[in-house]
């Protein structure tokens, strides 16, 4: 036995002695004794070192990589709706949009057959952000009376404007502002990169909220309050131009094939009317249920989202919360039917990027490390550990002979050269653990969920970890 060998067991020995002779501190500090305690019960031995070594050299994921899953990616689907075109949302947060607009053109593709289109989300994204602007702006009026430090004023001045949202939002901007082609109003330096607009709105925001709490506690009228919010939109407007461009009140379109041919007369539309032809007529609002699956809160409940919203006038994040397989069962009946769904992930975890795979065997993090991440769904969401992070459009699902689904497929909005050719696969276990929002079109809800869903909503705070926007 080598000198090494006797100093390792003896260091463990020393260890195990120590970790029932020294308690910690009565107040809950890390005394000497406990640091001590701690690091002789770190092992070291020789594969140690090399562990260490290999790790500070290189990325965990790298090292943590599963080879015997490295195999290659099952890209069959039984069933499946037609592929379209895959969007990139650059370095913005805007995947709610991407997403929304993907079930949008899709239906409209299949109404059509022939027809395609490519919807402005930057015509889109400049209404959201005047519509966040006006939310802050009235939000801190109704709570001018409370103190900075109360937990909704506290909201509002966190986060007083963003680029992340939900699909309530894009049927309350479409119901409202209308739709117009990608071409008329192409996207900008600024929409595709938000983070500075985003800097920029937020400073001024929380200077005009903090010029209205003023007014409002020094006993301004409602007029004259009600006139310096106008005058602060203006600005926030003028902003929105300088960067976007201005929202176009009338164009002229045709529509073409997916090969770029026109197929229609160029016709004269406004935003509204346009917005008319692409969704045949059919209203957005009520078309749709919303489901998630919160292993915290009760099941077959529906609840609403305080603030979970893009407008002040606007419609809260409204949910029904159902277990997965319930959940699986509505997403497989729209998939039958053809329809492609606005979903959201928590999609880091477990992500194989280069291979656009979602598997819970892509990486092997307790081997590497010695131990478990042993909480399940509900731990994780309420620790902050987990939430929903990120909309995709659900688009396939490959079920076995007992119709159980195996593997689902979305269409992603970070280009057409990430992972599976703009889309990433999951198998149903990630699915399960990762997956939290899904938009189902009415006719493919029963009857009873139908039902459950009008029930008297249990309100619920922002707050809340669960709901995050996506971006």
């Amino acid at each position: 036995m080598t000198s090494i060998t006797k100093g390792f067991i003896l260091s463990g020995v020393l260890a195990a002695l120590s970790l029932h002779g020294i308690a910690q501190e009565s107040g809950g500090g890390i005394s000497a004794g406990m640091l001590e305690q701690i690091r002789l019960a770190q092992p070291r031995t020789q594969a140690d070192r090399a562990l260490f070594n290999a790790i500070a050299a290189n990325s965990i994921d790298a090292l943590a990589v599963n080879h015997t899953n490295k195999g290659p990616v099952d890209t069959y689907f039984n069933v499946e709706t037609p592929a379209q075109s895959i969007t990139d949302q650059q370095r913005s947060g805007r995947c709610w949009m991407f997403s929304g607009f993907n079930v949008l053109r899709a239906e409209f593709a299949k109404r059509t057959d022939s027809l395609s289109v490519e919807l402005s989300h930057d015509y889109l994204f400049f209404w959201d952000q005047l519509e966040k602007a006006n939310l802050f702006l009235q939000g801190v009026l109704d709570h001018a009376d409370r103190p900075m430090d109360d937990e909704r004023v506290r909201f509002f001045f966190k986060s007083p404007i963003s680029d992340g949202g939900t699909y309530c939002g894009v049927v309350d901007l479409v119901t409202k502002y209308g739709l117009v082609p990608a071409e008329v109003m192409p996207e900008t330096y600024s929409s595709d990169n938000t983070s500075k607009i985003a800097s920029l709105m937020k400073s001024k925001l929380r200077e005009f909220g903090l010029q209205l709490r003023d007014m409002k506690q020094a006993g301004h009228s409602l007029t004259d309050i009600e006139a310096a919010k106008v005058e602060m939109l203006g600005t926030v407007y003028r902003i929105l131009v300088l960067t976007m461009g201005e929202p176009p009140a009338t164009f002229t379109y045709a529509f073409k094939d997916n090969k770029g041919r026109a197929m229609t007369e160029a016709k004269e539309y406004t935003p509204t009317t346009f917005a008319t032809e692409i969704l045949g007529g059919k209203p957005l609002q009520g078309s749709f249920i919303m489901v998630m699956n919160d292993p915290r809160r009760t099941y077959h409940k529906t609840y609403e989202v305080e603030y979970d919203r893009h407008m002040y006038d606007g419609t809260n994040w409204k949910y029904l919360n159902l277990p997965m397989d319930e959940i699986a069962q509505l997403a497989v009946a729209s998939l039958r039917g053809g329809s492609k769904m606005y979903s959201s992930y928590d999609v880091g975890k477990f992500l194989d990027r280069k291979r656009g795979l979602c598997d819970m065997r892509n990486y092997d993090y307790e081997s590497l490390f010695g131990t478990t991440f042993g909480m399940d769904k509900a731990q994780r969401i309420m620790t902050y550990d987990s939430s929903s992070t990120h909309a995709m459009t659900l688009t396939a699902v490959n079920l076995d002979e007992d119709g159980q689904p195996l593997m689902w497929k979305v269409e992603n909005s970070w280009g057409a050269d990430y992972g599976q050719k703009g889309c990433l696969v999951m198998t149903n276990e990630w699915f399960n653990e990762y997956m939290f929002r899904l938009v189902v079109d009415k006719q493919y809800v029963p009857a009873k969920l139908l039902k459950q869903y009008e029930q008297e909503p249990v309100m619920v705070m922002p707050e809340d970890p669960l709901f995050l926007p996506d971006e």
